[in-house]
């Protein structure tokens, strides 16, 4: 599995890398570099960054079905029943 990036993204996440080393690191990058530092952190970081996501919105979800059958559930059959 690899993550792609919509062009418009990876535009906007190459000019951001440019900004970071212009501001931050007092350096001049290229397009290309900040594209190939862009793959490297897709390649290298990204299934990591994925597999926390995934993993959290897992405990989300599973926070929130827990108590599913008390919560939601309705007795059936009870139209004869007087309370």
């Amino acid at each position: 599995m690899s993550i792609t990036l919509s062009p418009e993204a990876k535009k906007k996440l190459i000019a951001s890398i440019k900004r970071y080393f212009e501001e931050r690191m007092d350096e001049e990058i290229g397009d290309l570099k900040a594209d190939l530092l862009l793959d490297y952190f897709l390649k290298e970081m990204g299934p990591t960054v994925y597999n926390q996501a995934i993993a959290d919105a897992r405990a989300f979800f599973e926070e929130r079905t827990a108590d599913l059958d008390a919560s939601c559930y309705k007795k059936e059959f009870g139209y004869w029943e007087k309370s």
